[in-house]
């Protein structure tokens, strides 16, 4: 998509009155900094709440019968029928050779008393992709909607919970990975989840795209609210250590490979029944040929994507994410090495600009998270 066939939020007018800097991603014209910088948003986040504009991902509704949700387990590797309801469920499309072919939240609603709907949150790049997909795979079994008339809002942050306790108190007994319809004083009622994409407490609220920028701005009137861009939204990650889509994730990476063996379900794990499930138990067994791990760079040069990870003169594995960390702070990365260089505390070589320079594999995440469970 060239950038004349970009496509908008609908709080685009929004952050050009607070004066973002606006870039093309995943065929959306998207702010990635305002006025105060990243390294501002970064912190403030951390330390108060940050407001992000993520509309840019797909919101898809999945409607069935009773049976929808064992159909929906033959796509992914988590536990979809164990899932109360209002519970939400971070879980991943597979290809048949376990790939993942993108990362997507997956909500049972707090209505849904029969096992018949789904509602997922799913990667902007990916959107039209999985779309395509789900209904392919569940023809005949379920009708799958691409939701285009909602935006979506992350509140992030320690002091998110009484901010938006301002507007609607029963919202702070959600727990992490929670969900519900809730009533909001003047605006009518929204989706939110106690989840996020930076490590802090926090929501993301789904909420009809016509009420997105005044809903935005009430918020905004808080003193302690920032609107954050892209960039620091970014960094956050990083330091939460959550892989990126495209980058730390793609169709060639499995769950394991990745480090992420936790969304897949104990029963899933001996009862199968999910694409690629003989490679990926193979995987559990023998364990992967590589692995994703943090890396600490000595000094301040930083690693970025691409760099190649040396030892003993040889290649090992390669940056997927790297940049600065604020709240470390200092140069932080994610990569793939191979299995036998993935533990802990192994001294490691970064070719940055053509030099070695020496890191250290460290634990993820770089930040802890403080989530309210």
């Amino acid at each position: 998509m060239n950038e004349t066939n970009l496509k908008f939020t609908p709080l685009v007018g929004l952050h050009n009155e607070l004066g973002a800097t606006m870039v093309p991603f995943a065929g959306y014209q998207m702010p990635v900094r305002y006025v105060p910088g990243i390294l501002n948003e970064h912190l403030h986040t951390r330390s108060a709440a940050g407001l992000f504009d993520v509309s840019h991902m797909g919101t898809i509704r999945i409607e069935g019968d009773s049976d929808l949700y064992a159909h929906f387990e033959s796509l992914v590797p988590g536990d979809i029928l164990g899932l109360q309801p209002g519970a939400v469920r971070y879980s991943m499309l597979l290809n048949d050779r376990g790939g993942i072919i993108d990362d997507i939240m997956v909500t049972r609603p707090a209505d849904d008393t029969d096992r018949s709907h789904l509602f997922l949150i799913v990667n902007a790049g990916g959107k039209i992709g999985d779309f395509e997909h789900l209904r392919s795979k569940l023809d005949g079994k379920a009708t799958v909607e691409l939701l285009e008339d909602r935006a979506l809002l992350a509140l992030q942050g320690p002091k998110a919970a009484s901010i938006l306790s301002n507007y609607c108190m029963a919202a702070d007994q959600l727990k992490f990975m929670q969900s519900g319809i809730f009533a909001v004083e003047g605006f009518g009622e929204f989706i939110i989840s106690r989840t996020g994409y930076t490590g802090e407490d926090g929501f993301e609220i789904s909420l009809p795209a016509a009420n997105a920028e005044a809903f935005a701005l009430a918020l905004l009137s808080n003193p302690e609210v920032m609107m954050i861009g892209l960039g620091a939204r970014d960094s956050l990650r990083l330091e939460a250590g959550m892989p990126l889509y495209g980058h730390d994730l793609d169709e060639t990476i499995t769950p394991v490979d990745a480090s992420l063996t936790w969304v897949i379900g104990k029963r899933r794990r001996e009862e199968g029944g999910f694409p690629g499930y003989s490679i990926i138990r193979h995987e559990l067994i023998e364990g992967p040929v590589r692995k994703r791990i943090g890396i600490r760079p000595e000094g301040k040069a930083i690693a970025r994507e691409g760099t190649e990870i040396h030892s003993a003169s040889r290649c090992i594995g390669v940056v997927t994410s790297g940049g600065y960390g604020p709240s470390v702070p200092g140069p932080i990365a994610m990569a793939y090495v191979e299995s036998a260089f993935a533990v802990t505390g192994t001294p490691v070589e970064l070719i940055v600009r053509g030099k070695p320079l020496p890191g250290e594999v460290v634990d993820l995440p770089f930040v802890a998270h403080r989530y309210v469970r």
